[in-house]
């Protein structure tokens, strides 16, 4: 069976995963693409379950995405938001009204006893969302920043700090007690799965929780499924979120070959072939030092166009 009829494992963060996303759904269709999304950026948020990552491929793929923001809901409005404020409210994490009723729907069902799968398998079918998404775990995750400010929860780094306070590492709050979510250990288990795509999403809040996850990366590393790598750095800048900045504070290279070496080191054997941009192109011969297979394509997806020409060149690599 070849990469194009066999199913492929996508590993997806937010706005740069969802991009990925959308072209491997047009160019496989919808039976054959699996994503597996992290959900340690998950929070409760006036009572509410919010799954910022998961919520961004749903809506990507849905066709309902604020495409000109890259997250929330295109048309979207913001009366209960303004009525909160005018209650008293700290709204400092900004839920649309149209958003809202995700997060509603999904908060009631976790309380009657549905595990995170169900509801986002349900959700995928509710919004005709053409692919199998799973949440990395059915058990909390949260990511912990470890700042100049001390520690914090990510979405108080993310968005209410914007990101401010100098990073000093990460860990992740549940990772030692948290099982991998089922359907995603079956999937590797499949003789037919064609590899897997590690989307342009950041290695240390989007990736990282993912494959250390029941120690996931070793389950792929020993699977010897090929294993693509898209870098999330594009000539020295993140195309979109603080990978670039943590990487500075970090004292990393704030290059694709920083990335490809923190993978290096963090999951050896793990990458076969990782992918830049042309304009990383003289970085090719440091990152095959590493021993992965280094290929140059046009990384940055700003049209639909692009999204899709990327999931091919991916594919290909898969049938390589």
């Amino acid at each position: 069976m070849s990469a194009a009829a066999a199913p492929v494992l996508a590993l997806s963060g937010g706005v740069g995963g969802a991009k990925l996303c959308l072209g491997l759904a047009d160019v496989l269709g919808p039976d054959l693409l699996h994503i597996a999304s992290n959900t340690a950026d998950d929070f409760e948020h006036l009572g509410l379950t919010v799954c910022p990552d998961i919520d961004t491929v749903l809506y990507t793929l849905a066709g309902l995405s604020n495409a000109e923001q890259g997250w929330g809901l295109a048309g979207e409005s913001w009366r209960v938001l303004g009525a909160l404020a005018g209650l008293g409210v700290d709204t400092w994490f900004k839920l649309g009204d149209r958003d809202l009723a995700t997060h509603l729907w999904r908060t009631g069902q976790l309380a009657a006893g549905a595990s995170l799968s169900a509801v986002t398998r349900d959700l995928v079918e509710r919004l005709g969302v053409p692919a199998h998404l799973y949440p990395m775990s059915d058990d909390p995750v949260r990511t912990i920043v470890h700042s100049d400010e001390g520690d914090l929860p990510f979405q108080e780094y993310f968005v209410r700090r914007q990101c401010q306070p100098a990073v000093t590492g990460f860990s992740f709050a549940g990772l030692q007690e948290a099982r991998l979510q089922p359907d995603l250990a079956a999937l590797c288990r499949q003789p037919a799965l064609a590899g897997v795509i590690i989307c342009p999403s950041n290695p240390f809040v989007s990736i990282d929780p993912i494959l250390q996850l029941d120690s996931f990366w070793k389950i792929l590393r020993d699977r010897a499924v090929p294993v693509v790598v898209v870098a999330p750095i594009v000539d020295g800048r993140a195309i979109k979120g603080p990978a670039a900045k943590m990487m500075a504070e970090l004292s990393m290279p704030v290059t694709a070959l920083g990335v490809a070496e923190y993978y290096a080191r963090h999951y050896p054997g793990l990458v076969g072939t990782y992918v830049i941009d042309h304009s990383d192109a003289n970085l090719v011969t440091a990152i095959s030092r590493l021993g992965m297979e280094v290929e140059l394509a046009a990384t940055i997806m700003r049209e639909r166009e692009d999204k899709q020409a990327l999931a091919s060149f991916c594919l290909e690599l898969l049938r390589q």
